[in-house]
């Protein structure tokens, strides 16, 4: 499965393509790429043709000097199946990438377009809820912002230090924070646009009413990054919605449990086919 590219109006799209069947569209969280959801495509492309999008800023997209508003990769989605010349498909998104999936219901939804037909959508530990609780969460990750060699240095002067008190996986986890902000500008703006409350200006917790694609949204029971709360919100608010629970999961659970997910959206599209 290698990636391929397609150019769009203004952008580049990259992109792989497993299966055959009705396409699905998989787009990454945050930080991800089209290799994020590779455990999931793997498992539905026996039954569809599963098409991770690397979304604009991210991977090998193209990686224009914008703010990288959610409605920006709504509008790129949109381009990516113009060009693609996709008829009907189904959207799965995880994280970062749900959301864009459900503000792009939203939007079709407010536009009335029919073409392309979104036969159905998942939400995997769906970020895009108004989460005021976040505020100064991450805020250890202001430093791995600036952009200067210092922080690299820095980083690679205290690495042998971490290793003898054995601390390596935290360290791990912030070297590869960095490592993404310095190659996603969209990673990069978006942690620097919305450290305030009112920064929150393109959630989606205010329209998802208006959705009225099937959904299945899966959330991880132990989810210590997005709220198990969050999910449960967009299964209440969207009017055909379910919610899978998966037990002991976290928000890695697209690693960690990518069988009991596979299952979860297999049975779910088989009883509303």
């Amino acid at each position: 499965m290698s990636k391929q590219t397609i150019e769009l109006s203004k952008y580049t799209a990259a992109y792989t393509s497993i299966g055959a069947g009705i396409p699905v569209i998989l787009l990454h969280g945050f930080f991800g790429d089209a290799w994020t959801l590779g455990s999931i495509a793997q498992g539905l492309s026996t039954n569809y043709c599963c098409i991770s999008l690397e979304l604009l800023g991210f991977g090998d997209s193209s990686k224009p000097d914008i703010r990288y508003l959610i409605e920006d990769h709504v509008e790129f989605l949109k381009e990516f199946l113009t060009a693609k010349k996709i008829n009907k498909f189904y959207l799965l998104g995880y994280s970062y990438g749900a959301w864009v999936a459900a503000a792009y219901a939203v939007d079709i939804q407010d536009r009335n377009l029919s073409i392309p037909q979104l036969a159905g959508m998942v939400l995997l530990a769906p970020a895009g809820i108004r989460d005021d609780s976040f505020v100064g969460r991450y805020d250890y990750i202001k430093p791995l912002l600036w952009q200067t060699s210092l922080v690299d240095l820095a980083l690679n002067s205290i690495a042998p230090f971490v290793r003898l008190i054995g601390n390596e996986k935290s360290f791990n986890t912030i070297r590869a924070a960095r490592e993404a902000i310095v190659s996603q500008p969209a990673a990069r703006s978006f942690l620097i646009d919305r450290l305030n409350p009112e920064d929150a200006v393109d959630t989606v917790e205010n329209d998802i009413d208006r959705i009225t694609t099937l959904t299945l949204v899966i959330a991880g029971e132990i989810d210590g990054t997005i709220p198990l709360w969050h999910s449960q919100a967009y299964a209440q608010k969207i009017p055909q919605a379910s919610l899978d629970i998966i037990p002991g999961a976290d928000h890695d659970l697209v690693q960690t449990h990518a069988q009991e997910v596979t299952r979860s959206i297999l049975e779910y599209w088989n009883r509303s086919s």
